[in-house]
């Protein structure tokens, strides 16, 4: 007798064992490593692209769910991270533009970390989350880390940052001018620009350790901080300033790849029948020493800045592989939901554009995926339309949180076990240029733009057919031929996201 009250006494106490880890399971918070980078176009190995090295980024992929088809809401860094962040789109936070800030356009807004932060979870940003200058004290427990991302290092290992464009001579920073040696005049001196310009040459390739650069400062300061936090639920904004411009990268991310390798944009001309404010003329990257004022780079100037973003691709791949190798040994991995995303797309010389700033596929679609500890469907694609305004809800979902009012995207998370899951019918982008707004819908086969005035009138139309223009060289949106499509388009974008729903 008493040998059976002692078995079910065992079974008693197993069950309620069993109960109790399922409660603790189910109570525990998982983490979120939330990986920003910026101007990171789908130019890596796991989009399929060859020639590029981005190893960690690729093993990412593998351990998660890469997004094929994920778009910006707008092309450009403050407008897209402010929609992202929020949850809302550009015309819900009226952020079109770097200077201006979503708490004086939507002051009581719920950020995405501030959320977790009211949730109780540590949140800490590192390096550039909000656009630089723009940060949002509310969204973080603790103030985040910058590192030097304004400073070079001398000849004589000390570091300077560069406040004056005069600084910039050979005799003091040889390390800059050394990789521009091939787009310079023939005694390897900086050709002035048209107007005489003075700045940052728009690539380096100094002879330095990872960490004397800005982008290997934000991986060992993350580390460094999820080692002190690992006992505690958290948020680690993760912000990789490359591999926006100027493509400064330590030589031996420069040594992986030949000029004579670099491929060219196969389609250096604007599209045929172009709506012209849908064009631009990247400013950005002219105000850079050695960039012409007007018309385009010469073509060894695009193999060198093409082999320019291929390096600061690789190294802030390198910096993002000791991040995740740290959160491994550590222990989290199962405990954190891993997400990495670029804040928008990059033309790489396509229609003779460089930059981002347009409604185009190479400014809009940029990379996205992520990793759970629960998902069952490992290195797993979908061609799922998405949106950034969708990562908000997703991870509130993900983590067990309840959703903010006013979200205007739709959690992914049904993707995760079934990434061929019918799912949304359009994704939207927009872009301001000077009174007209583009309104941008990248539908399964075309991209539509409409731009209109204020009053919502039509000035100009761009369509694009992806089945057979993958490149989007010819705009077919004047065509006879394709008057009822347009109209049909035409009232699909004016129903908007709402409407495009899964």
């Amino acid at each position: 007798m008493n040998r059976i009250i002692f078995t079910r006494w065992q079974q008693l106490t197993a069950a309620l064992m069993l109960t109790a880890l399922s409660t603790f399971a189910a109570e525990k918070k998982l983490n979120v490593l939330f990986i920003a980078i910026d101007d990171l176009r789908p130019e890596l190995g796991c989009y399929g692209v060859k020639g590029i090295k981005s190893p960690n980024i690729d093993a990412l992929a593998k351990r998660g769910l890469l997004f094929s088809r994920a778009y910006c809401q707008q092309a450009v860094c403050s407008p897209s991270r402010t929609s992202l962040l929020t949850g809302r789109r550009p015309d819900t936070t009226r952020i079109y533009n770097l200077e201006d800030h979503f708490r004086d356009t939507i002051p009581d807004v719920v950020t995405l970390p501030q959320h977790f932060k009211n949730n109780g979870y540590f949140c800490q940003s590192f390096g550039k989350i909000y656009h630089g200058g723009l940060d949002d004290p509310k969204s973080w427990s603790v103030p985040g880390f910058l590192g030097a991302l304004d400073n070079v290092l001398m000849a004589d290992g000390s570091r300077r940052t560069i406040a004056d464009p005069d600084d910039l001579t050979e005799g003091k920073f040889p390390f800059i001018f050394a990789a521009n040696k091939e787009a310079s005049g023939p005694n390897g001196k900086q050709k002035p620009n048209g107007k005489g310009q003075k700045g940052r040459p728009p690539w380096s390739a100094p002879d330095v350790e990872d960490n004397e650069l800005s982008d290997g400062q934000m991986a060992e300061k993350a580390i460094e901080v999820m080692q002190n936090v690992k006992d505690k639920p958290f948020f680690l904004a993760v912000g990789f300033h490359k591999p926006h411009l100027s493509f400064d990268a330590p030589k031996k991310y420069y040594d992986l790849y030949k000029l004579e390798d670099m491929k060219l944009a196969s389609n250096p001309f604007p599209p045929k029948d172009v709506f012209p404010p849908a064009m631009i003329d990247w400013k950005e990257l002219r105000n850079y020493t050695g960039m012409p004022q007007e018309g385009p780079v010469s073509d060894q100037q695009a193999r060198e800045l093409i082999r320019g973003y291929y390096a600061a691709t690789s190294y802030m791949d390198a910096q993002l592989g000791k991040v995740l190798a740290a959160l491994d040994k550590l222990g989290l991995r199962d405990n954190t939901i891993i997400i990495l995303w670029g804040d928008h797309g990059w033309q790489l010389g396509e229609h003779g554009m460089w930059c981002k700033h347009t409604n185009y596929e190479t400014s809009t679609h940029s990379v996205l995926m992520i990793s759970t500890p629960t998902q069952k469907k490992r290195g797993a694609k979908t061609d799922a339309l998405v949106e950034f305004v969708d990562i908000y809800p997703s991870l509130c979902e993900l983590a067990g949180l309840p959703l903010t009012d006013g979200l205007e995207g739709k959690s992914f998370v049904p993707l995760l076990s079934n990434p061929k899951k019918s799912w949304k019918s359009a994704a939207f982008s927009q872009y301001p240029r000077g009174p007209l707004m583009g309104y941008a819908m990248r539908t399964d086969r075309y991209r539509y733009v409409e731009w209109v005035t204020k009053e919502k009138v039509v000035k100009g139309r761009e369509l694009y057919d992806h089945k057979n223009d993958a490149d989007e060289n010819v705009n077919v949106a004047n065509l006879p031929a394709n008057k009822a499509l347009i109209e049909k388009l035409s009232q699909q974008l004016v129903a908007g996201w709402r409407a495009a729903g899964p």
